[in-house]
Order: C-alpha cells, then sequence, then structure tokens
C-alpha cells in the first residue's frame, strides 16, 4: 500500500510540475513573440518602428487565432476579452499602417502617444490574463485543480495513517 501511495505522489507531483513547466514555455514563447513586440512599439520613437513592431505581434495574434474568445475558465469579464484586445490593437495597427510620409510631425507623434496609450498600461502592456495559456485555459484549470487536489488527498491519507 506504501508503494502505490508513493507511486500516486510522484504521479501527480511530475503531473503538477510538467504543467507548471508548460505554462512557463508558452508564457515565455508569447512574450517573446507577442507581447514584447507590443513593448517596442509602445517605446518606438518613429511611426515607421512603431508600425514594424505592431505588426508583428498583430501577425503573431492572427497565426495563433488570439483574435477572440475569452481567457477566463468559470465566467467572462471584459479584462479577459481577446477580441476587444486584438481588435484595439489591430485598429492602432490600421492608423499606423495609413499615415502618408507628408504628414505632419505633429500628427505623427499624436498617433505615437494614442498608441503608448492603447498599448500600455502604466509601464505595462495591456493583454488579457492567461492569454498565454489560451485556447487551452480549462485544460490548465483542469490539470491544476487534479493534481493538487490528488495530492492534498494523499497527503491527508498519510497524516492520518501515521496517527
Amino acid at each position: 500500500m506504501k508503494t502505490i501511495m508513493i507511486s500516486f505522489a510522484v504521479l501527480f507531483t511530475l503531473m503538477f510540475v510538467s504543467t507548471c513547466s508548460v505554462e512557463v514555455v508558452k508564457s515565455i514563447q508569447i512574450d517573446r513573440n507577442c507581447v514584447g513586440y507590443l513593448k517596442r512599439a509602445a517605446d518606438a520613437n518613429t511611426v515607421e518602428l512603431a508600425k514594424s513592431q505592431v505588426n508583428i505581434a498583430v501577425k503573431y495574434m492572427e497565426d495563433n487565432d488570439l483574435t477572440k474568445g475569452f481567457t477566463s475558465v468559470i465566467y467572462n469579464t471584459p479584462d479577459e476579452d481577446i477580441g476587444f484586445w486584438y481588435g484595439n490593437i489591430k485598429a492602432a495597427a490600421d492608423e499606423l499602417n495609413t499615415l502618408k510620409q507628408d504628414t505632419t510631425q505633429l500628427e505623427k507623434s499624436n498617433v505615437l502617444m494614442k498608441l503608448r496609450e492603447t498599448l500600455l498600461d502604466g509601464d505595462r502592456i495591456t493583454c488579457p490574463s492567461g492569454i498565454h495559456k489560451y485556447p487551452n485555459n480549462k485544460l490548465f484549470a483542469l490539470l491544476y485543480i487534479i493534481s493538487s487536489a490528488l495530492l492534498a488527498t494523499l497527503g491527508i491519507i498519510g497524516f492520518i495513517k501515521t496517527i
């Protein structure tokens, strides 16, 4: 019986650690391929530089189907609306892409300021929480709940047996 409990404990621990590891990797990937470019666009000093960075992020969003849906697991809230997030960034990209060479410096500065306000919330990029797990947010939640509950159950059983 003790061997079986140890085996389950190892299995559920590996399940929990694997889920955490995959989440960390996915978080790094979204930062490197999307959020990082949005931050660079927000920090850009020229329209051309901002345009190139936003376009990279928008392409990543479109290629990875980050254009609609919610990152929430139980109920939807506005701050987890991927469609709004994508639409807002896409509109900013479209505005940058329509600027002409003869646009005045004042107009370019205004567009860059508007872009910065659109992309940033303070000094952080505005994006739905849990975007790195999308579209598998429910699966991640389920894996965390199962592995944590089963580990806790094994711990309680082990504690009771020692009494």
